[in-house]
């Protein structure tokens, strides 16, 4: 009760930072907000992410992420900057949006992207709620680039993360790779056994680097002299860190994968 006083007492506060006009401090309370908040807000704007963005092993944006503040991913954590508006994916809990309200800041909850369109559709969203709607459109001509220039007859692919872990053959995941020219073999669940590598290999093995440093019984997967020995036509590495959001961040990724097939 004593936090939700504090919050309203500073109501009057936060309306009257809200004004017409692009907003002048924004925060970012997920790391896929944030990296779309780093790429399309004017850095003026920003003033703060998540603390995640500032690890370069979650991140590729991680060194440009440490030039603000980090929070916590709460809305506690960033009311003292008293900003004027808040971006966050994939709900939360109903008193964020309340005493978002109640403070007079504005929130954009944008859902998690399913398909490739959405991936666009949030990047507008965005752009238009930093006040910069033309900020997304050098990021929507490369995704429309890459759906209209991708090879006619994609290569049979398998990609793989720490465990065997691998993403569903439809799907957001499975479009992006399909631009790169590759297509995501369909499997039973979420995971690749080995057995299935060693006798049934694909033309591709896609292989997520995402804290390869770290030596967790997951990675050790990777590392199986067994796992070693399949016979992929080829292996390719991946930034693991930008399919974690499946966001903006790929695109890069992605026209780097279609050259590397190229080759």
């Amino acid at each position: 009760m004593r936090v939700f006083a504090w919050l309203a007492g500073l109501s009057l506060l936060g309306a009257a930072t809200a004004s017409a006009g692009p907003p002048r401090r924004v925060v970012s309370l997920n790391l896929c907000t944030d990296e779309m908040m780093l790429l399309l807000a004017d850095k003026r704007q920003i003033a703060s992410v998540t603390h995640l963005a500032h690890k370069p092993e979650e991140t590729r944006l991680a060194p440009v992420a440490r030039g603000y503040r980090a929070n916590d991913g709460s809305l506690l954590s960033v009311v003292p900057l008293k900003p004027d508006l808040i971006l966050t994916m994939g709900g939360g809990v109903r008193d964020r949006q309340v005493i978002a309200r109640r403070l007079g800041v504005s929130i954009l909850d944008l859902p998690y992207p399913q398909r490739l369109a959405d991936v666009q559709r949030n990047l507008v969203l965005v752009a238009k709620a930093l006040g910069r709607p033309s900020a997304a459109q050098p990021f929507d001509a490369r995704i429309e680039a890459l759906k209209h220039s991708s090879p006619r007859v994609p290569t049979d692919t398998l990609w793989i993360g720490g465990g065997g872990r691998t993403v569903s053959g439809v799907g957001l995941a499975a479009e992006w790779m399909r631009l790169a020219g590759l297509r995501q073999r369909q499997v039973r669940g979420d995971r690749v056994a080995l057995e299935q590598l060693l006798t049934q290999p694909p033309r591709v093995l896609l292989r997520s680097n995402y804290r390869q440093g770290q030596y967790s019984s997951e990675q050790r997967w990777l590392s199986h002299p067994l796992a070693r020995r399949v016979r992929a036509g080829r292996t390719l590495a991946t930034d693991g860190r930008a399919w974690t959001c499946m966001g903006p961040t790929l695109i890069p990724e992605i026209e780097r994968l279609r050259r590397a097939l190229a080759k």
